[in-house]
């Protein structure tokens, strides 16, 4: 994609954190935003800095869970038949899901892996299809996370094991679509001033019960963010560069180059 004016996006967890990062960068060039989001709270806010940026009218807030396949076909449904074709897919929503794999539950795996991998499955078995269809070319962006690619930390494995799901299934689906006009980008970034932390608030009553994460969640929940962590609007136009350039991967975070060096060489080392 060369142009982005005029054009109709669609972004999950859009109405906060890197998604709305991703929803302003694509309106500062013109750009029909549908902001797809679980949290009421947030698509009003979405919705209010839109119209103090003057894009109001290029906004939709749509409330969606991304684990519901219906819902987000319905959302899709609902962006085309408002904003128009639509071209550009940012299958961002995620949550934060920290704790020993060895005490998870089926609840903890069905939080972690439904949201951050089967939400972006979902977006694509619904989506992608659309734009396939009117034959005018788009960009698929996957959120993944650099937590994916770094050597393995404590607390983190359900999450890095859906993340590396996302950059895999991205590599593969830019293969697949090189033909058809359309391209695919996957976005791995560390800290950013984000609204993660919040995902237990949003994990649904029967996926509680019985987990062994839940105090876990409330700690993630009280840290800050860090006033050094990258802005989202900073991530987005690294974003939209992408889309324009047809990059398959974004990475905001060269800082951590040396982790990702490191967890390559064991690979290498162990393969001579």
């Amino acid at each position: 994609m060369k142009e982005l004016n005029d054009t109709t996006a669609f972004i999950t967890g859009g109405a906060s954190g890197i998604g709305l990062g991703f929803a302003l960068a694509l309106a500062e060039r013109g750009a029909k935003v549908a902001v797809a989001d679980v949290r009421e709270d947030h698509l009003k806010e979405a919705v209010r800095i839109a119209a103090d940026n003057g894009w109001a009218d290029r906004c939709l807030p749509v409330r969606l869970d991304v684990t519901d396949r219906q819902a987000v076909a319905e959302a899709l449904d609902e962006t085309e038949a408002r904003l128009g074709p639509l071209r550009i897919l940012c299958n961002n929503a995620g949550v934060g899901i920290e704790g020993p794999m060895d005490e998870a539950g089926f609840v903890d795996w069905d939080w972690g892996l439904g949201v951050n991998l089967h939400g972006v499955v979902n977006g694509l078995v619904a989506g992608l299809p659309r734009i396939k269809a009117h034959g005018l070319g788009g960009h698929i962006v996957n959120t993944a996370s650099l937590g994916a690619l770094i050597p393995a930390r404590l607390g983190k494995g359900i999450y890095a094991a859906a993340k590396s799901a996302v950059i895999s299934l991205s590599e593969h689906l830019r293969l697949e679509l090189e033909d058809k006009h359309i391209g695919v980008s996957v976005l791995c970034p560390g800290p950013v001033k984000t609204n993660i932390r919040e995902s237990g608030r949003t994990r649904p009553a029967h996926l509680r019960e019985g987990s062994r994460f839940l105090e876990k969640e409330a700690a993630l929940e009280a840290r800050e963010n860090a006033p050094d962590w990258l802005e989202p609007i900073d991530v987005g136009r690294m974003m939209v560069n992408a889309v324009l350039e047809n990059q398959l991967y974004i990475f905001p975070h060269p800082a951590f180059l040396p982790m990702v060096r490191k967890r390559h060489q064991a690979i290498e080392d162990a393969m001579r």
